[in-house]
């Protein structure tokens, strides 16, 4: 059980996947930076000031300045702000990978495969495949021109 735990972790493909987590991991929180520190700040400044991060509705009925206060008081809260921050992470990570994804297939169509060298021919008479330096087919023993 050791030895095909050991094979199966060596193996390309889970050292690849493992690569792409912590990758993905250190993209994941490039991507929630540039939201919360870049572009969620500029969609506020064009919709009028608004900081998404503090739109909730708290759920016990009262009034709190911010979503810090709500937290500080446990008042159970939807915090719809954080939802739309989210959502716009994700579309920004979709798009990038998108984007990876078709840069990466772009450049595999470039890649030409090598031609296949013909090294055999199909006898007529038993339809066979010989090499192509055959004078007469080993299966029906035909004479090849």
């Amino acid at each position: 059980m050791l030895k095909e735990f050991k094979e199966f972790a060596i193996k390309g493909n889970v050292i690849d996947l493992a690569v792409a987590v912590v990758i993905g991991g250190a993209f994941g929180k490039i991507i929630t930076s540039f939201v919360n520190d870049i572009i969620m700040p500029l969609v506020g400044r064009l919709v009028g000031g608004m900081d998404f991060s503090n739109y909730f509705i708290s759920l016990d009925g009262k009034d709190y300045a911010s979503l810090a206060a709500a937290q500080e008081a446990a008042a159970p809260t939807l915090n719809y702000g954080l939802f739309i921050k989210n959502v716009v992470d994700f579309f920004i990570i979709a798009f990038a990978i998108f984007i990876a994804v078709k840069w990466i297939n772009k450049l595999k169509k470039q890649e030409e495969p090598a031609p296949v060298e013909v090294t055999t021919k199909e006898c007529p008479y038993c339809f066979t495949e010989i090499p192509l330096a055959a004078t007469r087919c080993p299966h029906c023993t035909s004479e090849l021109q």
